[in-house]
């Protein structure tokens, strides 16, 4: 048997072998290959030694065969050599467009070598005419192996490129595609890529600062607004909390204090709506807070106007005659009790306590819905609209917050502190009696939930028990 079929039998078997024995599909695919170019490298040996062939056809399987035993060779050789053997992925610095380069290239080498004489004498005209005619195709290409091998970027990540923000979908031989977020498909050459400056915001790390610009009155205290920013970004949603926003006093402008919020985010994509989310969180907390955003203009203003100036103007007398708990307090005492109360208004979504957090004050819903639910629960337990009461018991004993109420739309609240609740009670002691009878009475009725019989005594113990708490918290 002549060396030449024995050599190809010989690959033949050991692609077949090698083939079974990895679990990686790439090199299967590529020793599948190879073992087909050595089927026909051997056909053609057993042909050319054993049949009587036409001088034509002798001379061209003898020119072609070596050239298949080559190509099947360093074909085998870069699968074997590159890719992991016990792991089904490819490199990560050589994906399939850099091994078939390599592949074509050695060949292109060894063909050369083979076919020396014939190569040769049309090697320099060729070159110049394929040069010319695939100029930029080649820039291409080479770009395309540049960006695979250096990996500047990868199909998933956010890049801008000659000012263009996209989400890269696709790297090709010739282009890179990407979808913006307009959701327009944009093809870039690889050559102007190469010769272009990419911000890659997908890496070394997918968390990205941003920031937003916001403006205050001269008259609150820069760290007064500083701390209100920071508690309205305490927990919100869509910004990243691996890192705390900082607020720095940027300027001083012609009407206010100018403040720059930086906060981090961990998809790009989603970076124009965390910018808005940021800023009505901040209007919110302002109003809250009776935190003025000037109007960009010069403005003359009374004495009475400063930056902490509470809005009660809007605030009816009757705005608590409404409230069940306040139902047997006279209009006097209602009264009173709205001059110590504080308007609040939160944005839909905003949590407005949290469960297990301290607190000291009561909230009236005037305007609104609220959803309030438990930790270690499903769902929604209950839902409050206007004329509802919540945080009582925080307000009367000092007890942490028992459940979560976030706004479902903007409501507008009514928020009455223990130390004003505490300054009404001295002024009236009837009221403290009335308001924690009327208290037991609602926790009595939420007891009957949860309980199929409650006895008139015990109802009475834990009324007195709960006004002596009261007493004692409010030091009366």
């Amino acid at each position: 048997m002549p060396l030449s079929v024995i050599t190809g039998l010989a690959f033949l078997l050991t692609s077949l072998g090698l083939r079974r024995a990895t679990i990686n599909r790439h090199i299967r695919g590529r020793l599948l290959l190879s073992a087909i170019l050595f089927t026909a490298f051997t056909l053609a040996a057993a042909a050319l030694h054993w049949l009587s062939l036409p001088d034509d056809t002798r001379q061209t399987l003898q020119a072609i065969n070596p050239l298949l035993l080559a190509f099947a060779v360093i074909n085998f050789v870069v699968a074997l050599s590159i890719n992991p053997w016990r792991l089904d992925r490819l490199p990560e610095r050589f994906p399939n467009i850099v091994q078939d380069t390599l592949v074509i290239a050695l060949f292109a080498l060894v063909a050369t070598l083979i076919l020396r004489d014939r190569v040769l004498a049309t090697t320099a005209v060729g070159a110049v005419v394929i040069g010319l005619a695939l100029q930029d195709t080649l820039g291409n290409l080479f770009a395309g192996l540049a960006i695979q091998i250096e990996k500047p970027f990868r199909v998933g990540d956010w890049v801008t490129v000659g000012g263009q923000d996209g989400m890269v979908s696709e790297i090709t031989w010739r282009a890179t595609k990407m979808r913006t977020k307009a959701g327009n498909f944009v093809v870039v050459p690889n050559s102007v890529l190469s010769k272009d400056t990419i911000t890659n915001y997908c890496e070394p790390s997918r968390l990205l600062r941003l920031h937003v610009d916001i403006g205050a009155s001269y008259d609150v205290p820069p760290n007064v607004v500083k701390s209100v920013i920071r508690d309205a970004l305490e927990n919100a949603p869509m910004i990243s909390h691996e890192r705390a926003p900082e607020v720095l006093l940027a300027d001083f402008g012609g009407s206010s204090i100018t403040y720059r919020v930086w906060f981090w985010v961990t998809d790009f994509e989603t970076d124009e709506r965390a910018k808005d989310l940021v800023r009505s969180l901040i209007y919110y907390a302002f109003r809250r807070n009776n935190i003025t955003i000037p109007y960009p203009v010069q403005v003359q203003m009374s004495a009475d106007e400063g930056g902490l100036t509470p809005a009660r103007a809007g605030v009816e007398a009757t705005a608590l005659a409404t409230v069940a708990m306040f139902s047997t307090l006279t209009d006097a005492e209602r009264g009173e009790l709205l001059a110590v109360s504080q308007p609040m208004l939160y944005a839909a979504g905003e949590a407005i306590v949290r469960q297990g957090n301290a607190g000291r004050s009561l909230f009236v819903l005037a305007r609104g819905e609220a959803s309030v639910t438990l930790a270690g629960t499903e769902g929604e337990v209950a839902r409050l609209r206007a004329g509802d009461v919540f945080g009582e018991m925080s307000l009367l004993t000092g007890e942490p917050r028992n459940a979560t109420v976030t706004a479902t739309v903007d409501c507008d609240l009514l928020e009455i502190e223990a130390d004003g609740f505490r300054r009404l009670v001295v002024a009236n002691p009837s009221v403290l009696e009335r308001v924690t009878t009327s208290t037991s009475v609602r926790r009595q009725e939420l007891d009957r939930h949860r309980e199929t019989h409650t006895t008139v005594a015990a109802e009475a113990e834990t009324r007195h028990s709960l006004l002596a708490r009261v007493r004692q918290f409010l030091r009366l």
